[in-house]
Formats: C-alpha cells, sequence, structure tokens
C-alpha cells in the first residue's frame, strides 16, 4: 500500500480517491473548498491537509484532478504548490484535461525537482470514476508510469502508456473529438424520430443493434428523450476540452470542421443557460 496525495475532490476526484482509501492506501486529499474535504473524510478514512504542499510531503505518489491549466499550476508551483512538498523520486500524476503546452512545462519543471511526472487524463465521466471504470490514457517515462499504474488501477477498466510526456492529453483530446461528432448526430437522429411521431426507445432498441449503436446512444437516449440533463459530464467542461482541441489542431495544421461546428452548438447551449447541463443536451438546442 502506498502513501498518496489526491488533490482536487471535484465529481470525478471524489470518488476516486475514496476508491484509494477503500483499497487500503494512506490518502491525504486536499480541495480549495475544505467543505468538500470534510465531506469525504465524513465517507472515507483519510486525512485532509491545508495546502497542497502539506498534502504531497511524504507522500510516493501525488494525484491531481482539477479544473483546467490555471487550476493545475496553482496546486502544483509555488510556495505552498504539491511540488515544492514533494521528495525526489516520487511521482506526480495528474487526471485533468489540460493543454500539452502546461502538461510540458509542468513535466520540465517537476524533472529539475528529480520528480517524476505522468499526464493521465481520463475518460467515463462521474459514472466511471463511481463504478472504479474509467480509460487512462497515460504519457510519461515508463519507469514512472509503472509505478502509478498500480494504484490508478483502482479505478480504471483499462490504463494504458501512449507515449512520452504529452501522449495522455493528446489522446484524451482524440476522445472528445470523437465524442463530439457522435453526441450530435444522435441528438439530430432522436430529434428526427421525435418530429416523425416514432417512439425514441423503440427505436434506439432496433438501430441500437447495428452499426449505429454507441455507449452515448444506450446511455443518454432516455434522458435526450425526456430532457433532462442535470448528469453527466458539463457542457462547459466540454467546450474547455474542445477549445484544447481546436488550439492543438492550429499547431498541427490539422483541420477539424466538424469539432468546430459542434463547439459553437454548445456555445448555443451555454446562450440557453445549459453550461452545466450535461453534453447530451445537443438535442435541446433542435428543439428550441
Amino acid at each position: 500500500m502506498a502513501k498518496i496525495a489526491f488533490l482536487g475532490l471535484g465529481v470525478m476526484g471524489f470518488p476516486m480517491a475514496g476508491h484509494l482509501a477503500r483499497a487500503g492506501h494512506e490518502v491525504t486529499v486536499f480541495n480549495r473548498s475544505p467543505e468538500k474535504a470534510d465531506a469525504w473524510l465524513a465517507t472515507y478514512p483519510g486525512h485532509r491537509a491545508a495546502t497542497p504542499r502539506e498534502a504531497a510531503n511524504g507522500a510516493e505518489i501525488v494525484l491531481a484532478c482539477v479544473g483546467n491549466d490555471d487550476d493545475l499550476r496553482q496546486v502544483c508551483l509555488g510556495q505552498d504548490g504539491a511540488f515544492a512538498g514533494m521528495a525526489k523520486g516520487s511521482v506526480f500524476a495528474d487526471h485533468t484535461t489540460v493543454s500539452a503546452r502546461v502538461t510540458q512545462e509542468l513535466a520540465g519543471i517537476a524533472a529539475e525537482a528529480g520528480i517524476g511526472f505522468v499526464d493521465a487524463p481520463v475518460s467515463g465521466g462521474q459514472a466511471g470514476a463511481e463504478n472504479g471504470q474509467l480509460s487512462v490514457m497515460c504519457g510519461g517515462a515508463q519507469p514512472d508510469f509503472d509505478r502509478v499504474q498500480p494504484v490508478i488501477a483502482t479505478y480504471a477498466k483499462i490504463c494504458r502508456l501512449m507515449g512520452p510526456v504529452g501522449s495522455g492529453q493528446v489522446t484524451k483530446m482524440c476522445n472528445q473529438i470523437a465524442i463530439a461528432g457522435l453526441v450530435q448526430g444522435l441528438a439530430e437522429s432522436l430529434r428526427f424520430a421525435e418530429a416523425s411521431g416514432l417512439e425514441i426507445g423503440e427505436v434506439v432498441e432496433v438501430i441500437s443493434q447495428g452499426a449505429a449503436g454507441s455507449w452515448q446512444m444506450m446511455n443518454r437516449h432516455k434522458t435526450m428523450a425526456e430532457g433532462k440533463f442535470d448528469h453527466g459530464f458539463a457542457v462547459d467542461w466540454m467546450r474547455k476540452d474542445l477549445g484544447i482541441c481546436l488550439d492543438a489542431a492550429d499547431d498541427l495544421g490539422v483541420s477539424l470542421p466538424v469539432t468546430a461546428l459542434v463547439d459553437q452548438f454548445y456555445k448555443d447551449i451555454q446562450r440557453m443557460g445549459g453550461g452545466r447541463w450535461d453534453t447530451s443536451a445537443l438535442i435541446q438546442r433542435l428543439r428550441d
């Protein structure tokens, strides 16, 4: 069992850190709003810290799952940041979906301090985190990955090293690009069925058995039909991720026309007040 720090107790980090604690690891958590840390300690065995540095002090592995590039820099750097509390030979693994640029920046700083760094963004949403069924795509050196993989396996159905530092984030971009077009297509299909007077459940039962079947179809068609979006992966988060994808595509000279279009559709959902709705809310834009 390892001594672990977990930074960030949002809808993903809260259950992920919980899986570690229940598996017998010694877990110290940090969250910017202490109320969430209190709630976590009321649910799981472990400790809480007032700063990322305090949480990371003495930890063999430090895991983070925060919001964006700036949040990640904030928990890593400065006199109260995690890097300041980590010993040489320890490893930092980042589950946040952030730009490859900030990943490379922080990995370089970690290397100068003798700290290993693995970028390890996740896919599977809140349900995947709660059920310990996340897909984790990693970038880093093989020895660092080998250190963190058994720990991450506590809440992952697959955890794979994709290449050097930054490769995990690039793989996560591929994931979000694939999802964006798929959800828009599903929204259009279900709206078309609805407008044609067909029963959505019956349509899905038939077409899901063929080439149209997908995780999104099976897990989101009922709530899309009912107009219920108070769950899952928020539109605000998806727009952040798609922005990372589009910026990286510009750097590579790669065209992502469908991704750019769906990003604008999500912008419409935000204007409708649905920034915290699940990404399947794209169907609501077609109804209004």
